[in-house]
């Protein structure tokens, strides 16, 4: 998809979304976090800081100075360990004196499949982990949050990553990097896990939400058909490996080489984890298998159906 050239927020400035809802937007642009990370303000009086970001002073200071006379922070909240959402939580939490809510720590979440390939020594990539995250109170999935007029609801959604939460908060939802409008999410094993990923995909749209605000990026003002892009967007993936795979067993390199044909050479590491994560799920589904243990290394055939 075109990048939405019309998103340029201002960076460190709070601005209103709605009643009781603030967005500010770090200084940390790039290819993966876009403009930068969306750090949101939820109520009035006791406010619920949602992913406050990564750990910059300039940051932290713009999140203090959006605190108003008669206002105080009491919930920090963050959708998961990549250190452009979490790192910031600890500063902020030991200036005002607020929790820090997750789902867990850096690991917390993980499926089976991820935690052997993470023990084989596989490392994800990307945005990079914030392994020293730990929240104060880990929050269960479902688990409502009650603050000064708000109620937020916490929804597990793994996928991007193991520990992802979601927050709903009436009809509003913050999906994290789960699902975004600039892009697709990043699904980098053992971190991300696809199979997870379009779980929670399904999960989300049936929360029947009115308008998603993402980790990146500007709002999602259609969640239905956002998420149908993205999941129709993987199976289109997953079937051309499938393709791929038909003219005989390989690996994710090969694969990748063999799909991502336009791809600038500099992309295409991100490209083979992306399929990497693919060949897993199909490997769940007993749609492929690995000549051998599986790795991100392994190679991969066709299951013969009956």
């Amino acid at each position: 998809m075109d990048l939405p050239e019309d998103f340029d927020p201002p960076t460190g400035t709070a601005e209103t979304l709605s009643p009781g809802l603030r967005r500010i937007v770090a200084p940390n642009p790039s290819p993966m976090t876009w403009r930068g990370t969306n750090t949101y303000l939820v109520g009035d009086t006791g406010l619920a800081v949602i992913d406050p970001g990564p750990d910059d002073p300039a940051h932290l200071q713009a999140i203090l100075d959006a605190v108003g006379p008669g206002q105080h922070v009491s919930h920090i909240l963050v959708t998961h360990a990549h250190l452009d959402h979490s790192p910031l939580a600890r500063a902020l939490s030991r200036v005002t004196g607020a929790p820090v809510y997750a789902f867990g720590d850096a690991r917390s979440g993980r499926s089976a499949v991820m935690e052997m390939l993470a023990d084989q020594g596989l490392a994800g990539g990307g945005e990079g982990v914030d392994v020293a995250f730990r929240p104060d109170v880990a929050l269960a999935d479902g688990e409502i949050l009650q603050g000064d007029g708000w109620e937020i609801r916490a929804v597990w959604t793994p996928g991007h990553f193991g520990n992802h939460l979601s927050f709903v908060w009436g009809d509003i939802g913050f999906s994290g990097d789960l699902v975004m409008g600039w892009a697709s999410s990043l699904v980098s094993p053992p971190d991300g896990d696809l199979t997870d990923f379009m779980a929670s995909c399904d999960r989300l749209r049936a929360e029947g939400l009115r308008i998603l605000h993402a980790g990146h990026g500007a709002p999602v003002t259609d969640p239905a058909g956002r998420i149908d892009w993205l999941t129709g967007h993987r199976r289109g993936r997953e079937a051309a490996i499938l393709a791929a795979l038909e003219d005989g067993p390989a690996d994710a390199g090969m694969l990748t080489r063999a799909i991502y044909t336009d791809t600038p050479a500099a992309l295409l590491p991100a490209a083979e984890r992306n399929v990497f994560a693919h060949l897993v799920d199909l490997v769940g589904k007993n749609l492929v298998a690995p000549q051998g243990a599986l790795s991100a290394k392994a190679v991969f055939s066709m299951i013969e159906g009956d």
